[in-house]
């Protein structure tokens, strides 16, 4: 290849080289074409050459652009170049052509390379997934949580997704799918491996009930054939994160069927080693374990035990087994001594105990078939008015428990009465903390439920005002100026409003969705928004008929009327408002809107039918004009529909006699819908000019 690295001189390709010199005299015309031949063959010459160099080095060749590209492509087009090669063919351009395709080749095996190892990747990533699964299988607990959790921060698995138990999505336009897939599979070796864990640990520690045992095993049990340790099952839920859990379901076990039995029943606890393997907490209650009394009766006659437990703690001193100066030492007595505070407190814990109870247990609801037929252990009378009130067994029940404490007080010496008039005012306040909590779900919704709430806390709240006459007479004389109930009354008061509040804002909801679907009325001539307009309107009666099945039989009566006033109120403001705000009526629309109008008058005749008192002989006309008096919104829309169908001169004659200012139209809402319905003319702009002189005039 030196041929193609050395230089070459013109004047060593002509004649007589050494005489001529190219700066002071051209070439002739021979010399010239002298040169151009010897350089053509000098060219062909060099052609040939790297012919013969690329034959010769061929292996070397196809070696070098095997690294950098696919071998056998580039290798066979090197081969053709070669053996097609044209010596007058620009042997450079596909030279350059060639790097070209080398460098594109490098760039796909480059892209190729992290391609596979991204597979490499995923490829370990499912196998360590596989091995949890097995070591799952296998009962290799402690090492199945490792991998979980060394996988856990490979796969980026959050811990809100662990507790939610569902995987989402990080990245959904640029993560690949697969990736969301092996979390999936992580989430689900993660819900078997807590499964599996839960279940050993429940073999490991039992609660037997019939014996009052507590029964601990070191071995958790078999899975799938292997034996595990408790000590591996609580290190794997350790390395998960869900020890607490599993402690937190044993100790509620523990505090129920060991702790609760061993303070209440005075119990007798002992371990009972069985083997070296498994041991046996046994609880023991005594048969007459009774040291408070149990009636309030039987609080006087402890006053012997009080005077014996004061003598043995005496003889105790002579012998000096305890000091007789320090006060610790004399426990039993002062025990013995504050029994009746032990009683009293024995005694509210059981009153709080059986108010939580009902009220967790009680249903706050009535069977819908039942409903208008309340039987009359729910029906109850209202100490200051003279409705009777539908309540919840557990309302009814709470006051039966708090007046049977309040009774306790009048019997009690001073200490034991006050621990039962706070045990009374707590048991009352307990409503308040656990059913609003217990009915979160139904409070949320148009429910029986709800309304029973509310007329429950209204009757307590009533009942809680009459308490203090009731007993304060027959209270001891220190809890006379003590006692007092009246605070509690408005916070049951205010809580009844709430929930019912709450109900007729979810109803006015309602209601404003379906009205909202008539898309403002318009277009009510066209026949499809025609029956859109018209099921809109089926939807508001269903729903305020919904309203009256659920409310009517369940709320008082003057409750009730109220409530469907101020939703009615809302409906028939709401369609007045959207026809009013209508700028344009075509001439056959205003008699559908009118028709529509009807339609939502009649409709509702079953629902506004309790609300008015029932004369004999009445019609249904009546009916109505008597609701007008109950429902401003409702005359200025009767009014409307008659307004659709009016003559221009009759809307200015009522205008002008003040009919139209008493159904509650503004100057402005009357101009709006003239303009709307009728085309500007001189009969319009004097019935313009007319309600506007009438209307300063007024002022």
């Amino acid at each position: 290849m030196d041929v193609l690295f050395g230089s070459i001189d013109i004047r060593d390709l002509l004649p007589n080289h050494d005489d001529v010199d190219l700066q002071e005299s051209p070439l002739s015309a021979p010399d010239l074409r002298l040169l151009i031949d010897t350089l053509n063959t000098r060219s062909l010459h060099i052609k040939y050459s790297v012919h013969r160099y690329l034959l010769d080095h061929r292996q070397h060749f196809s070696a070098i652009f095997a690294q950098a590209s696919n071998a056998s492509s580039v290798s066979s087009e090197l081969e053709t170049l070669i053996q097609s090669c044209d010596f007058d063919a620009p042997f450079v351009t596909e030279i350059e052509t060639l790097a070209c395709e080398a460098k594109a080749k490098v760039r796909e095996l480059k892209e190729k390379k992290e391609a596979l190892d991204l597979v490499r990747v995923l490829a370990k990533l499912v196998e360590k997934l596989r091995f949890v699964e097995d070591d799952i299988f296998s009962a290799r607990m402690e090492k199945a949580a490792e991998g979980l959790i060394e996988l856990q921060g490979l796969l980026v698995v959050r811990e809100e997704w662990k507790e939610a138990g569902e995987i989402r999505v990080l990245d959904e336009e640029n993560e690949p799918v697969v990736f969301g897939l092996l979390r999936n599979k992580w989430m689900s070796c993660f819900k078997e491996l807590q499964k599996a864990l839960g279940v050993l640990l429940e073999n490991a520690v039992q609660f037997e009930l019939e014996g009052s045992k507590l029964r601990i095993r070191h071995c958790s049990g078999m899975l799938h054939g292997h034996e595990t340790e408790l000590f591996s099952v609580m290190r794997a839920m350790e390395i998960v994160g869900i020890l607490g859990n599993g402690f937190a379901k044993i100790a509620d076990l523990l505090i129920k069927h060991v702790v609760i039995p061993v303070v209440s029943a005075s119990a007798d606890v002992f371990v009972e080693v069985l083997s070296q393997d498994e041991a046996v907490l046994c609880v023991v209650p005594h048969p007459d374990s009774q040291a408070v009394p149990n009636e309030a009766s039987k609080v006087a006659e402890f006053q012997s035990i009080v005077k014996m437990t004061a003598e043995f703690e005496a003889t105790l001193k002579e012998l000096m087994f305890i000091s007789a100066s320090d006060s610790k030492d004399e426990r039993l007595s002062n025990f013995a001594q504050n029994v009746e505070v032990h009683f009293a407190t024995k005694k509210r814990n059981e009153i709080l105990a059986r108010a939580r109870k009902l009220l967790v247990q009680s249903e706050i609801d009535v069977p819908l078939e039942h409903a208008a037929r309340v039987t009359s252990k729910n029906r109850v009378d209202l100490l200051f008015q003279s409705e009777r009130c539908t309540v919840s067994s557990a309302a009814t029940q709470l006051m039966e428990l708090v007046h049977q404490t309040l009774q306790n007080v009048c019997m009690s010496p001073m200490r034991v009465a006050m621990e039962f008039y706070h045990a009374a005012r707590d048991a009352l306040l307990l409503y308040e903390v656990i059913v609003p909590v217990k009915l979160e779900k139904q409070l949320g919704t148009i429910s029986r439920s709800a309304i029973l709430m509310h007329n429950d806390c209204y009757y307590l709240s009533q009942e809680i005002l009459g308490l203090a006459y009731e007993y304060r007479a027959d209270f001891p004389s220190g809890i006379k100026e003590r006692a007092a109930f009246v605070d509690l009354a408005p916070r049951f008061h205010q809580l009844a409003e709430e929930v019912l509040q709450r109900q007729i804002q979810l109803v006015l909801l309602s209601l404003k969705e379906a009205i909202d679907g008539a898309d403002g009325f318009q277009n009510t001539h066209q026949p499809p928004q025609c029956e859109s307009t018209k099921f809109c309107i089926d939807q508001v009666v269903f729903i305020l008929e919904k309203a009256r099945i659920l409310w009517e039989p369940l709320l008082l009566p003057s409750t009730y009327k109220k409530s469907m006033l101020t939703i009615l109120s809302y409906v028939f403001e709401r369609i007045t408002k959207e026809i009013l705000s209508l700028d344009d009526i075509a001439a056959d629309e205003t008699l559908q809107l009118q028709s529509l109008i009807y339609m939502v008058i009649d409709n509702l005749s079953s629902v506004v039918e309790e609300l008015v008192p029932e004369v004999q002989g009445s019609s249904e006309v009546h009916m109505w004009n008597q609701l007008e008096k109950l429902i401003s919104s409702l005359s200025k829309l009767r009014k409307l529909a008659d307004l659709l169908d009016m003559p221009l001169k009759t809307i200015t004659t009522l205008w002008e006699r003040g009919e139209l200012v008493s159904c509650g139209f503004t100057l402005l809402e009357i101009q709006n819908f003239v303009k709307a319905i009728f085309a500007d003319s001189p009969l319009r702009k004097e019935c313009f000019r007319r309600i506007e002189s009438f209307n300063l005039e007024a002022q």
